[in-house]
């Protein structure tokens, strides 16, 4: 009874004991905090706690559980953070002697999870790719307003819209140095910009429709076909059952400008799904900056359709349609130039009208089998001046994909065949005189292996085999090996082919406009390509919740029978042929990434050494940049509900083309930026208000220039005078022995401008 007793004083003694401390600790200050971390699921063990205002951290325990003792009451920054989640970071307040935080919800990190498409023709994750592809969201897009796809992506490290006439303003992507035509665009895999859109594709591709968009950098010929040599772009469009039911995105500009984004999902039935997206864009309100009498910047209208339908059958076979019209009136030229005088030499413009029709579409008809199938007619009436160039195109694909897994072996394979018909009114079309479209079928076949050797490693050996009806038998390999030190640390090693026939009238708008002659002097053989390309990618998470990327990327293109245009030899002609000699592009690429909540920051930076060798001479072709930076930032202000995003690029010299000796425009490009800025307002989950300015810097290739586009004043060429040779004389009226030429240009014409425009969702 004694032992009884003195056990129950000792715990009243205890009890009070514990009391009074607690008291003296509430009396200076002190707490005890606790909480847990989980994922909704189950408790996250070795999740750190960090408090950055006192440098005081911890992990959970195995049941999710951090306790801090001693911890000075007052207001605090927590930040829980563990590998493979989002770190979550919380303001709160301490006020108790012990104090329960609750609990913290992790969410799992979605570039970890993120799942790419166009490396292996199938769902993966990107960190499991052998091939390396980046992903670029919506939210990146949207930093910067655009109105379509070739202005969204001009901010990623590597890809450089180029303008490639100062009064039609059409352009096409340059993939780590090089020209347009090598970069193979894809919508939802399929190949849409090609051939005739390659230069005024992009243009008709809203972002309001896009889901995100994946590049390859490096050659993908065994999965895509030969063209794809320099890189590729596929835009993956959203999926009806994952779309807002409406959604619009409406701004305009400074410049009178007007853009809007519409669309709108739902159920059909409970298989079928539907989405419609609409794209309208409007600019007319000619703007003469420079004082040469042309319009700075192309006038346009735009018109958009899109309609998609997935749909689930009654064997859980997933499949998709998708519809897309384009209409495009656009025209740039002197200021006073109206419809009435397109076609005609009295005043000079030049008139784009542009009729396109896509059907795109795939079926899963098993776990191993699918189809995949495309369907495009692009209609183009155009005038340059005085010269008509009206062109008709109709593409047709089908491709049928096996998969199968074989123990340690992934198999890919597929056939496919393409449809081309073609005609313009071009001598490309005529023979002796007679109209003659051009048509050919390209039927493929291709079979890759993606082989795990260890648990780190990876080999990837491929083969595609097309039969051209000019060529013969194409084949183009890859091969890729990818070892993961950890997992968030891996190296990739590629090589592959490529092969390309040329088409000069579609794919380079210098061949048609100003008053340089077009001269191919010979038969033009294919293009053949070998590439090699090291990747390395490493991502890593601090203590104190910043999360980390590093992607460093070296290569090395090699050309035979290249093609490029030739504005050196003869001032006064463009010249078209095969390179008696080979061709190089090289380089490396460094990309860094940083998030931290709500903050994200991503810089990149490139070296190119691109050059032509021939008769034993080292020629760096125009229009190439030797290096490049881009930046994406965006950080919070005062609140999580008001954001700025910092965009912009820096592009070093590039060789341009001049007209003769005597030619008073720069021979290198200065080394220039664009950098934009947005303020944008979270008012709830649906509405998002913006405002912002374009081209801060004010910056214009004009700028420390006599001119851009050579002879504006006499763009007929009325008052020009050759000597018995066909050289240009040099005359009063003429002294720097010019013509019209507008392909003195690199970037666009159009300074700074402000906009304000306003985001609406309104989900499922």
């Amino acid at each position: 009874m004694y032992f009884c007793s003195g056990q129950k004083d000792y715990r009243k003694i205890m009890k009070r004991g514990l009391f009074f401390v607690l008291f003296l600790l509430s009396l200076v200050g002190w707490s005890q905090v606790k909480g847990r971390v989980s994922d909704g699921i189950q408790p996250i063990a070795g999740a750190t706690v960090y408090f950055p205002s006192i440098n005081k951290g911890g992990v959970t325990n195995l049941d999710g559980v951090f306790i801090f003792d001693h911890l000075p009451m007052g207001s605090y920054t927590v930040v829980i953070s563990y590998v493979g989640f989002l770190p979550q970071k919380k303001t709160l307040t301490i006020s108790k002697a012990e104090q329960d935080l609750g609990e913290f919800l992790l969410l799992a990190d979605s570039s970890l999870e993120e799942v790419i498409i166009s490396g292996n023709l199938k769902p993966v994750n990107r960190l499991e790719s052998t091939i390396p592809v980046e992903i670029y969201s919506p939210e990146f897009l949207q930093q910067n307003p655009s109105p379509n796809l070739f202005e969204g992506i001009q901010y990623i490290n590597g890809i450089r819209p180029q303008i490639n006439c100062s009064v039609c303003n059409t352009g096409d992507i340059h993939i780590n140095g090089l020209e347009g035509p090598y970069t193979f665009v894809l919508i939802d895999g399929m190949p849409i910009v090609s051939s005739l859109a390659s230069v005024y594709g992009l243009n008709g591709i809203p972002t309001g429709m896009i889901e995100k968009v994946e590049i390859i950098k490096g050659p993908s010929g065994t999965l895509y076909g030969s063209q794809a040599v320099g890189g590729l772009i596929n835009v993956i469009t959203k999926l009806p059952e994952y779309s807002p039911r409406f959604f619009s995105d409406i701004y305009g500009t400074s410049w009178q400008e007007f853009n809007a984004d519409l669309g709108f999902s739902g159920k059909i039935n409970e298989k079928i799904n539907s989405l419609t997206g609409i794209n309208g864009f409007v600019y007319d309100n000619p703007i003469d900056n420079n004082k040469d009498n042309f319009t700075d910047v192309t006038q346009q209208k735009r018109f958009s359709l899109f309609q998609k339908f997935s749909w689930t059958t009654n064997l859980s076979r997933k499949g998709s349609l998708a519809l897309r019209y384009l209409y495009e009136d656009r025209w740039g030229g002197e200021l006073d130039w109206t419809p009435a005088n397109r076609g005609g030499d009295e005043i000079y413009g030049e008139s784009i009208y542009t009729k396109r029709f896509e059907i795109i579409g795939a079926q899963n008809l098993s776990d191993r089998w699918e189809v995949q199938y495309s369907y495009t007619n692009h209609y183009q009436d155009s005038f340059y001046g005085d010269m008509a160039f009206q062109a008709k195109e109709r593409i047709a694909f089908i491709q049928g994909i096996w998969r199968k897994q074989i123990g340690k072996h992934q198999w890919l394979g597929g056939l496919s065949t393409r449809y081309s018909w073609y005609d313009d009114n071009t001598p490309a079309t005529e023979i002796l005189t007679a109209n003659n479209p051009n048509f050919y079928w390209l039927p493929g076949i291709f079979l890759e292996d993606e082989i795990t050797l260890k648990e780190r490693h990876k080999l990837l050996l491929g083969m595609r085999l097309d039969q051209h009806q000019d060529h013969g038998m194409i084949a183009t390999p890859r091969a890729g090996y990818k070892i993961n030190f950890d997992e968030q640390t891996l190296l990739r090693l590629n090589a592959g082919t490529g092969f390309r026939v040329v088409n000069i009238f579609t794919e380079d708008h210098a061949a048609l406009t100003g008053a340089r002659d077009l001269v191919i002097e010979e038969d033009l053989a294919p293009e053949q390509s070998y590439n090699i390309n090291l990747n390395f990618y490493k991502k890593s998470y601090t203590s104190r919740g910043w999360i980390l990327g590093l992607e460093a990327a070296l290569w090395h293109t090699y050309f035979t029978n290249q093609i490029l245009p030739d504005f050196d030899t003869n001032p006064n002609e463009i010249r078209y042929n095969n390179l008696n000699g080979h061709a190089v592009s090289q380089g490396g690429s460094l990309n860094i990434e940083a998030n931290y909540g709500q903050f994200r920051a991503q810089i990149g930076a490139s070296v190119l050494d691109v050059y032509t060798r021939e008769n034993n001479q080292r020629i760096r072709p125009v229009f190439t940049e030797k290096w490049s930076m881009t930046w994406a930032i965006t950080t919070p202000l005062w609140n999580e509900k008001l954001r700025l995003d910092y965009t912009g690029n820096l592009y070093g010299p590039m060789r341009l083309p001049l007209l003769g000796e005597l030619d008073p425009r720069a021979e290198f490009s200065p080394v220039w930026s664009i950098q934009n800025l947005k303020f944008s307002y979270q008012k709830d989950n649906d509405w998002n208000f913006f405002v912002g300015v374009k081209n801060l810097l004010d910056w214009t290739p004009a700028k420390n220039n006599p001119f851009l586009i050579a002879r504006s004043e006499d763009p007929f060429d009325r008052n020009v005078q050759f000597n018995t040779n066909g050289t240009i004389q040099a005359t009063a009226d003429n002294p720097y022995a010019l013509s019209f030429d507008p392909t003195y240009i690199y970037a666009s014409n159009q300074g700074i401008r402000f906009f304000i425009g306003l985001n609406y969702s309104l989900s499922q």
